[in-house]
């Protein structure tokens, strides 16, 4: 697959594949992370489902268009740059086959048992999988080849994010607990039976919250994927940001001032891959790169800035200078054309319409010993937007799935109603497996399509 070239008939279809296998996981990422915002609103019968279902599109579009590219590309930089952009042009058809595939296999098979499993670990299993099997495949060493750095980073979000969403949704319910004597927030929804209009205006509210973040967050990381599937299918039409023209001068500039920096640190082995990046693009003007090469060698060169940056050896004045040089470089590289957000909050929002029902009847009825209650929907909704939205906005991709199934836990823990071990059990095991299944299958596929 390596060998593909760029312009032949299998590199055509096997991208075309591509491209439809990051739209189906999209898709299948609205049955499981979506539905998390669309839980309380139906359960309660405060919204049709029809319409709280397309109103939570219309906000996750919102999101998405609202948020950054930050989160996007924290996952993309999970990959080594040479399997990222490959040297020679060619399209990273491995890279993408391994990836979609296996987060699309494992997404399908926790949603078949309503099991609220996290689309991130997924993604960022297959990532570290792919990074590992990149290793192997070029005898690399594992400590200095694969970036541990932005892969704890990406993690540690992961790891501290549910424990917050237990602790300040609980914390949340007995404020309102406490403060709030309104009973129907504390009685479960009875069938076809619509709240009170306070209750189902906090609902329709808090829905929309998380809705908003969860586009700001989640669709940020399919913006990520569907941009490393249309820069292989058009890399001279995507590879480089049009709306930012590369300025060879400006470019020679930056590259010259990045030299010493990367050339000093010997602690990872892409240094001679960075440090021929550079010689190539101080003549960029005059060699005629095509897109795609032009594309890689600047990542070359980011993956020796982060790697600088993130250097304990080096100096608090060269650990700024990195990130500045970085700062310029990532224009070119890393954006999203509108209709990529637009095409990630449908296929979510579409998605979510299809197979909502599984995660809503786990969230609603099966992660507490009694029925959830609109007191309970809310606080673990309230405290989940804010954790979603501030991670979106700094950079860092967390799980929605996760976060409001622990908020849910923490309000059934503070009520003291207690918690269904039997789905807890469900959702721990998944949360334990994910990542060494998907980092194990997508390091195989890898090496062996490769």
């Amino acid at each position: 697959m390596l060998d593909f070239a760029p312009s032949s008939l299998w590199s055509i279809v096997a991208l075309g594949m591509c491209f439809l296998l990051v739209c189906v996981f999209e898709f299948a990422n609205g049955f499981h992370d979506t539905a998390n915002a669309v839980a309380t609103v139906i359960y309660t019968n405060s919204l049709k489902p029809r319409v709280a279902v397309i109103w939570s599109g219309l906000m996750n579009l919102t999101g998405v268009l609202a948020g950054g590219i930050a989160v996007a590309y924290a996952l993309v930089e999970l990959l080594p740059p040479d399997v990222l952009s490959p040297p020679n042009g060619n399209p990273a058809v491995p890279m993408l086959v391994s990836l979609f595939g296996t987060a699309l296999a494992w997404n399908l098979f926790t949603w078949w048992f309503g099991i609220p499993n996290s689309s991130s670990h997924c993604v960022i299993g297959a990532l570290v999988g792919i990074a590992i099997g990149d290793s192997f495949l070029h005898a690399r060493d594992l400590g200095h080849s694969v970036d541990w750095e932005q892969i704890w980073k990406v993690l540690r979000a992961l790891a501290i994010s549910p424990l917050l969403g237990f602790v300040g949704a609980l914390i949340l319910y007995l404020l309102i607990r406490a403060f709030v004597r309104m009973p129907a927030l504390y009685e479960a929804p009875e069938p076809h039976h619509r709240p009170n209009p306070i209750v189902r205006g906090l609902l329709i509210t808090t829905c929309t919250l998380v809705s908003f973040s969860h586009g700001n967050n989640d669709g940020q990381k399919s913006i990520g994927l569907i941009m490393l599937t249309i820069i292989g299918l058009m890399p001279a039409t995507f590879a480089l940001n049009p709306a930012a023209p590369t300025q060879f001068s400006e470019l020679r500039m930056e590259v010259q001032a990045a030299r010493p920096l990367v050339a000093t640190y010997d602690r990872y082995s892409f240094k001679s891959d960075a440090l021929a990046a550079i010689n190539e693009l101080e003549k960029a003007e005059d060699t005629h790169l095509a897109p795609a090469e032009l594309r890689g060698a600047i990542y070359q060169v980011l993956s020796g800035l982060r790697s600088v940056a993130s250097n304990p050896a080096a100096s608090q004045q060269e650990h700024k200078q990195a990130s500045a040089l970085a700062a310029k470089l990532r224009p070119s590289v890393e954006y999203a054309p509108i209709w990529v957000r637009v095409l990630s909050a449908l296929c979510l929002g579409i998605g979510t319409m299809i197979g909502y029902r599984r995660i809503v009847q786990t969230l609603g009825e099966g992660i507490g010993k009694t029925h959830l209650t609109p007191a309970q929907g809310a606080a673990s909704e309230v405290v989940g937007a804010g954790l979603i939205m501030t991670a979106g906005y700094t950079g860092l991709p967390v799980s929605t799935t996760h976060i409001i199934t622990s908020g849910v836990a923490g309000t059934m823990v503070a009520s003291g109603s207690g918690i269904n071990m039997q789905t807890l059990a469900k959702i721990g095991l998944a949360w334990l497996f994910t990542l060494p299944v998907t980092i194990t299958v997508a390091a195989a596929m890898f090496y062996f399509l490769a």
